[in-house]
């Protein structure tokens, strides 16, 4: 079954925004649980502006599912990481000012770097994973350096279709389905994830190589009209519906 990472980051964006206790990014981690999903996402950024270091702390305490952890190539990311020995690690790239990550990692243009860096994660027993493009170079060089994963990014397919631009939507949807294609005959796990919602998620659900999505601030969106269970169990409904169709 094609399982779904639930990220928390915005519920410590909400919670930062007060700067108050609540809400817990913990306690949205077992509600996602008990919602059914797979894995918990959670982004530790350099400035800290959502999930702080406490709440790495707490989830690798508490949590029950699989903690994906999402982070820079950086010293201080790879010293935390190595601490906490999470069951995945996904590399991401990060610039201060953007609001979102804006694109993949280059992975072709820093491969000596970034076998290096993730050599001792694999060491401790992180799955490795790298967020990318779907550019067949960017793929190919993730399988060189012996990463375990790549998750595509599927933000410049929500957005195109968002701004209903659908001719570039298909083909940047063709250009996933490629991706997830080659990656997987390199013996790449392929994950997918950014900007998914109940409208964008099915054709991505429905590419047969991908094993896992992680979604986050569309759930967390909408589970304020809807709550973070009603969220999560009805998109599991149009992941779900996406695979049998």
């Amino acid at each position: 079954m094609l399982r779904l990472g639930v990220n928390i980051d915005h519920v410590a964006t909400i919670r930062n925004a007060r700067g108050t206790p609540w809400p817990d990014p913990l306690r949205a981690a077992r509600l996602a649980e008990e919602a059914g999903a797979d894995g918990i996402t959670a982004h530790l950024r350099e400035d800290r502006r959502h999930i702080s270091d406490a709440d790495i702390d707490a989830l690798m305490a508490n949590l029950t599912l699989p903690l994906n952890l999402e982070m820079a190539a950086t010293a201080e990311m790879q010293a935390i990481a190595l601490r906490h020995r999470p069951h995945a690690v996904c590399i991401v790239p990060e610039k201060r000012e953007e609001r979102t990550t804006e694109g993949g990692l280059d992975v072709a243009g820093n491969e000596a770097m970034l076998a290096d860096f993730i050599a001792p994660l694999r060491e401790a027993g992180c799955r490795v994973s790298l967020f990318i493009g779907h550019d067949p170079a960017q793929i190919e060089a993730a399988a060189r350096i012996g990463a375990a994963v790549v998750e595509l990014h599927t933000g410049a397919y929500c957005d195109l279709d968002t701004e209903g631009r659908h001719a570039e939507r298909d083909a940047e949807l063709a250009g996933l389905v490629e991706g997830a294609r080659l990656a997987d005959g390199l013996g790449l796990e392929v994950h997918a994830g950014h900007g998914l919602t109940f409208d964008t998620v099915g054709p991505i659900a429905a590419i047969p190589q991908v094993k896992e999505l992680n979604i986050g601030h569309f759930l967390i969106a909408e589970s304020v009209f809807i709550g973070l269970g009603g969220a999560i169990r009805q998109m599991r409904r149009c992941m779900d519906e996406a695979q049998r169709e």
